[in-house]
């Protein structure tokens, strides 16, 4: 296969990285030239990816048409440029079989659609496939075993992005539910940024299960009601990316957490981490998303009244646990 991936983060070397070594043809689009020509002499990212080499065969660029004569195009740019970055590229792509999507979040300019949504109204005339689940690139660059979800409405779409990624560390199932697995992909880094402010606040195990547990319900409601299915939430892109995104040293959204709960301002604490903490953004993106919709969402809520509203983060836990009885679940029946 040749393949063009968009974008130069640790994700986009990660996939570059594994692509190449599956046996395609990979070339790597960088923002910034400085990058590139970073990426190009050196052939690694020390900032991002610690020891991590790129092979010597991945042509590194940054012009857009690089996606000329493609089979694939893997699209790992922020949320807020997938957008512009598909606008520019539309014109060369000519022979993709599918668009592979790494971002995950919300499109902002857009009523904070869903960015699969977002690449469609671009690009009318190629499939979108969602490549999510639990997988940081750092784990992935080192062949760390990992299994993640390929989803999208094009069966034979998912199953290329199958073939072309799987190998014997990396595996890929596939699924019809490309709005289950992506809105688990952009909602459990609120959860996640909300596990590290609670660990941050000094609460303890059962408060981070608590969390954890109810956003699965909160992500799970949101998703059916945008036309999902509730078991997508229980595996990979669910439960499985929420676990990994909310536990592990390597989520900028738990690190991000963890200096909000310790007093630090949302704003410097973006700053600290020092890359794009998107349950910032993607707590935004659901207060707006779900304004005009009768769904209850507490701790997206609570979230919300924290980061942008100033609410003290006492406040917000002392509502979250004070809410009316209820059961568990809206299927129990007596």
């Amino acid at each position: 296969m040749n393949i063009a991936v968009i974008g130069s983060g640790g994700w986009g070397i990660a996939a570059a990285k594994l692509l190449c070594e599956n046996g395609n043809n990979v070339v790597l689009w960088s923002f910034l030239e400085e990058e590139a020509r970073l990426l190009r002499k050196e052939r690694a990212n020390e900032k991002l990816l610690r020891g991590i080499k790129l092979p010597d065969d991945i042509e590194i660029t940054t012009d857009l048409k690089c996606a000329e004569d493609k089979d694939i195009i893997v699209m790992v740019t922020p949320s807020f440029g997938i957008r512009s970055t598909a606008q520019k590229i539309k014109q060369y792509i000519n022979k993709a079989k599918a668009i592979v999507l790494l971002t995950k979040g919300f499109d902002a300019d857009a009523d904070y659609c869903l960015l699969s949504d977002t690449i469609e109204s671009e690009i009318t005339n190629v499939p979108v496939v969602a490549l999510t689940g639990p997988s940081h690139a750092e784990e992935v660059a080192r062949r760390i075993p990992t299994a993640v979800l390929a989803a999208s409405k094009d069966k034979a779409a998912a199953e290329i992005v199958q073939n072309t990624f799987m190998n014997d560390y990396f595996r890929v199932y596939t699924s019809p539910d490309i709005v289950s697995a992506e809105l688990g992909g952009a909602m459990k880094n609120i959860m996640a940024l909300a596990v590290g402010i609670s660990d941050g606040a000094g609460f303890g195990d059962n408060t981070k299960a608590m969390i954890m547990t109810r956003g699965i319900s909160e992500m799970s409601r949101l998703g059916v009601a945008l036309g999902g299915k509730a078991h997508t939430f229980a595996g990979l892109s669910g439960v499985g990316d929420l676990i990994v995104t909310c536990v592990s040293e390597h989520s900028r959204n738990r690190r991000a957490g963890l200096l909000i709960g310790k007093g630090v301002k949302p704003e410097q604490a973006l700053k600290e981490v020092g890359a794009v903490v998107e349950g910032y953004y993607a707590t935004k993106a659901v207060h707006e998303r779900v304004r005009d919709m009768d769904i209850e969402l507490p701790i997206c809520n609570g979230m919300y009244s924290l980061l942008f509203e100033n609410k003290p983060l006492h406040d917000v836990f002392r509502e979250l646990i004070g809410r009316n009885k209820r059961s568990e679940s809206e299927q129990d029946i007596w």
